[in-house]
C-alpha cells in the first residue's frame, strides 16, 4: 500500500458479507473515525467512489450556497 502526500493508493479484499476493510492509511488520511458516515457512489462504468458525507455538503454549499441562505 502506497502514501503520497494527500493520496493513498491500496487494495482491499471483498469478504463473505460484502463488507470491505478501509486501509488505515486512508482512514488517517481523509480523518475517518468510528461512527462517521460515508457516502458511496457507484455507476456501472466508472466503479465506486466512497467519501465523507460532510465533503459533500460542503460541495453542495460551494454550488448552492449556504442552506440558510435566501
Amino acid at each position: 500500500m502506497e502514501k503520497t502526500k494527500g493520496r493513498f493508493a491500496g487494495t482491499v479484499r471483498v469478504g463473505e458479507k460484502g463488507q470491505i476493510v478501509i486501509p488505515k492509511g486512508a482512514r488517517e488520511l481523509l480523518k475517518i473515525r468510528p461512527g462517521d458516515t460515508l457516502l458511496l457512489l457507484a455507476d456501472e462504468k466508472r466503479g465506486i467512489a466512497i467519501t465523507k458525507d460532510d465533503v459533500l455538503l460542503r460541495q453542495f454549499e460551494a454550488i448552492l450556497g449556504p442552506e440558510n441562505e435566501t
